[in-house]
This record gives structure tokens, C-alpha cells and sequence, in this order.
């Protein structure tokens, strides 16, 4: 079996919605790989957060794994990939567990990037 590795290198682009209070330091998204269970991304409030992760090369993605603080998940997240902005669509609609657990969801697609919504 093969161990599991980041998609996340020195070309990944990571584009989030927004930052808790706009601060970047403490909350930025810098946090979603940095290997440290004490960091994290916070969003601000309101519907429709997002994270945009473009790995800058075809990428076989077998897993995404997910990790909401309890209280603070997304009631549904989609996932989407795409190896254009124009050939995007929905690969798994999720509907994460209100805990601080890590969730894995299971999609394989290859892909340049991948949203998830919340």
C-alpha cells in the first residue's frame, strides 16, 4: 500500500474564501498543510466558503481527507475537479459529521484542481 502524500508542493495554488478577522498569521491557509493538528484555516462567517486547490499538473487523487473543528463544519460540502475551469463537475456531494474527526472522502479523479464548497 501506498502512503499517502499531500497534494499540496511548491506549485499548488491555494485559493481560500476568506479569513477569520482577515488574519492571515494565526488563520490563513497556509494552516491546512502545514502537518500541525493545533493549526488550522478558519473562514469567516457565511455561506458558500471555499477551498480552490490547483496543483499545476495532472493529479490522480484518491482521497481527500477532511477535518472540521466540532461546531464550526459545513452541514454539505461539495467536491468538485476539473483539468479545465471549463470541464468542472460535481464528484461527491458530503454531508461531514459536526466533531472534530478526521472524515475521508473517497473520490478518484484525475485532475489540475478541485474545489470544496461548503
Amino acid at each position: 500500500m501506498n502512503p499517502l502524500i499531500s497534494i499540496a508542493d511548491k506549485r499548488t495554488k491555494i485559493k481560500v474564501s476568506s479569513v477569520l478577522n482577515r488574519n492571515v498569521k494565526e488563520f490563513g491557509k497556509n494552516h491546512m498543510f502545514d502537518g500541525c493538528e493545533e493549526t488550522c484555516w478558519n473562514s469567516d462567517q457565511g455561506l458558500q466558503q471555499f477551498v480552490f486547490i490547483d496543483t499545476g499538473k495532472l493529479t490522480l487523487v484518491k482521497e481527500i481527507h477532511i477535518r472540521f473543528q466540532g461546531g464550526f463544519s459545513g452541514s454539505e460540502c461539495v467536491i468538485l475537479a476539473g483539468s479545465s475551469e471549463l470541464d468542472v463537475c460535481e464528484i461527491q456531494r458530503l454531508y461531514p459529521a459536526d466533531t472534530s474527526s478526521l472524515q475521508i472522502s473517497f473520490t478518484l479523479r484525475i485532475c489540475y484542481f478541485c474545489y470544496l464548497v461548503y
